[in-house]
């Protein structure tokens, strides 16, 4: 059964979703933001299927997330680079390893892979950030509001759960 399609749906979270296409994809791409770039070593580190990753990077390469190479001619072998629009998913993969290190996701007891400063080795995480002034804000000063884009039903939402101003 093929999953339903978000297109056309007036959500970025959803519209995201759908380019991005599924786990399997989001595994691609936390790889190769951690320099991997080579079909084989893709598909040994993830375990997935040949046909899976081959369908999972065709899809990343038409949303242009990931980008195709060649780095040989004879025989012609190609290696997948993310795109600049593939690298801004990065926040993503943090925000998931995140919430996944935070609530065990793996059963294991401790996460696999930590985020620090490259200087002072201190752990780094995500947060929202006053766009003008660079300071972290606390969750609970977060609101949304309706953006340019929304249509009745998103104010209409937004204003029954947040009591946002139309």
């Amino acid at each position: 059964m093929k999953p339903k399609s978000f297109v056309g749906m007036r959500c970025s979270i959803a519209g995201a979703l759908e380019l991005i296409g599924d786990r399997w994809a989001l595994l691609v791409i936390r790889d190769l933001s951690l320099g991997l770039r080579r079909y084989d070593d893709l598909r040994a580190s993830t375990g997935i299927p040949a046909a899976t990753l081959a369908a999972r990077l065709k899809h990343l390469v038409e949303h242009g997330i990931v980008e195709r190479v060649r780095y040989q001619e004879r025989p012609p072998r190609d290696e997948y680079r993310l795109t600049p629009k593939g690298r801004d998913l990065w926040k993503v993969s943090v925000a998931l390893r995140e919430w996944g290190d935070r609530w065990d996701a793996t059963g294991f007891g401790a996460p696999t892979v930590e985020m620090v400063d490259r200087e002072t080795g201190r752990p780094l995480v995500l947060a929202l950030v006053d766009a003008e002034t660079g300071v972290a804000i606390p969750r609970d000063h977060a609101q949304f509001r309706p953006g340019p884009g929304a249509d009745d039903r998103t104010r209409q939402l937004l204003n029954q759960r947040t009591g946002a101003a139309r």
